[in-house]
């Protein structure tokens, strides 16, 4: 008892210092990330998409710049392959079933340049979701959860020949991390959803015009109305009420090719 009332004594009168060097030591040296928008991925670290997705089903890295990946069995690939490799050049596959569609979701991610560590964080960068055959726009929803899409018609949408971009809720400073853009400091970015047609879109955009695959990331407005104006056309949300009521453009006229005369 007396050893026990010593101990007491000698660490009450220990330098207030000492304590917070102590109390600093006894705090975790993991960290956790947090989702940077309302999606609830883009900025997880890769233990925490694993505890909210379980286990993978796949990994896959991609073989070239083109869309070209190898697939491996998340086995194969944490016993032999991911040391063969960069960890960040593996993309966790995870496979479900929604109204009877099998929905491949594919995580890509990015790690700080900066830290040497042999096992740096990875952070979710984007998301790549994947049908089996094309579905339409209108579809969309109720196939991904994590995807809903606002009504607003003046929500920053844009178009390609190929794909719709879409901008959902509010910016993110945190989401800088995941971006690869030169100069992104300088932009706000916000969560995007990109609708992808490996056909081809319309001219005429419709809810019944369809997507192969949507990928889930950021994006910034100011960068495409600054940078991309040339490659971006913005056009009414396709999820608001007056984009059914938009009325039909004319056809374009076709202007007759000139028939040249000779002399006889």
């Amino acid at each position: 008892m007396g050893v026990m009332h010593g101990s007491i004594i000698r660490h009450s009168i220990m330098p207030p210092l000492v304590w917070c060097i102590l109390a600093l030591a006894a705090i975790p040296t993991t960290t956790t990330a947090t989702p940077y928008f309302e999606d609830g991925f883009l900025g997880l670290s890769q233990q925490e998409l694993h505890e909210k997705l379980g286990r993978p089903q796949a990994v896959r890295d991609r073989k070239s710049a083109l869309r070209v990946f190898t697939y491996y069995p998340i086995t194969d690939w944490a016993t032999y392959f991911s040391k063969l490799v960069s960890p960040e050049n593996g993309e966790d596959v995870y496979t479900f079933t929604r109204g009877g569609i099998e929905i491949r979701y594919s995580f890509s991610y990015a790690v700080d340049p900066n830290d040497a560590d042999e096992n740096r964080p990875l952070i979710v960068r984007l998301v790549d979701i994947e049908f089996p055959h094309p579905i339409p726009i209108t579809r969309l929803p109720s196939l991904i959860p994590e995807f809903h899409p606002s009504s607003d018609p003046t929500s920053p949408t844009f178009r390609s020949n190929i794909w719709v971009l879409l901008f959902q809720g509010a910016t993110s400073s945190d989401a800088r991390f995941i971006v690869k853009e030169p100069g992104k400091d300088q932009f706000n970015w916000t969560l995007c959803f990109q609708l992808f047609s490996l056909q081809g879109l319309p001219d005429r955009l419709t809810k019944e015009s369809l997507i192969d695959r949507v990928e889930i990331g950021a994006q910034s407005v100011e960068f495409i109305t600054k940078r991309l104006r040339h490659t971006h056309e913005p056009i009414l949300n396709p999820f608001s009420p007056q984009f059914e009521k938009q009325s039909i453009p004319p056809p374009r006229s076709l202007k007759t090719i000139p028939v040249p005369h000779y002399a006889e």
